[in-house]
């Protein structure tokens, strides 16, 4: 039986859209931390914007526009300090996040975003959400482990392929 690494590492190859790459980013997360909602959004820091790149909730969270980036506690961790954000409950997640009373009616009430760091700059995070206090320290820890190199790799080909760089016969 092929585990979820083996079949995204099978799939990647495959892909010929940047959504089609976040949807394999997506499949491979689904197990393992899990999620009930999960988006991609990618960052130019030089702007100062970021934008939705991929939704698994395209109704609540549309993928359209940018919204610029904010100052914060959320973002001195994520982009200041280059380590993952984690919040295991609404109230925690209310202190960064506008949109908690969105997050709550979903079900969610914990969030896990992985940043993807390339060039030595953050592109974009990986975010996932599920039930309160979902992401414990294990399942981050083992999460952390083997899904950046994936999720470099899925914003590296996102790139490449909404510029329509393909690679020669």
């Amino acid at each position: 039986m092929q585990t979820a690494l083996e079949r995204f590492s099978k799939a990647i190859g495959t892909a010929d859209t940047a959504d089609r790459v976040w949807q394999l980013l997506e499949e491979l997360t689904a197990d393992s931390p899990g999620h009930r909602l999960f988006t991609v959004m990618t960052v130019d820091m030089t702007a100062g914007l970021a934008r939705r790149a991929y939704t698994s909730h395209p109704r609540e969270y549309p993928v359209s526009g940018t919204k610029p980036i904010e100052p914060n506690s959320w973002f001195d961790i994520v982009h200041g300090q280059r380590r993952s954000f984690i919040a295991n409950r609404i109230e925690d997640i209310a202190q960064v996040f506008p949109d908690h009373a969105l997050i709550a009616s979903l079900g969610c009430g914990s969030v896990f975003n992985l940043p993807v760091i390339i060039g030595n700059e953050l592109v974009a995070t990986v975010n996932m959400l599920h039930e309160t206090g979902h992401y414990d320290a294990a399942r981050v820890a083992e999460a952390e482990a083997t899904l950046r190199l994936p999720a470099s790799l899925c914003a590296a080909l996102a790139v490449l392929l909404d510029r329509d760089i393909k690679t020669p016969d």
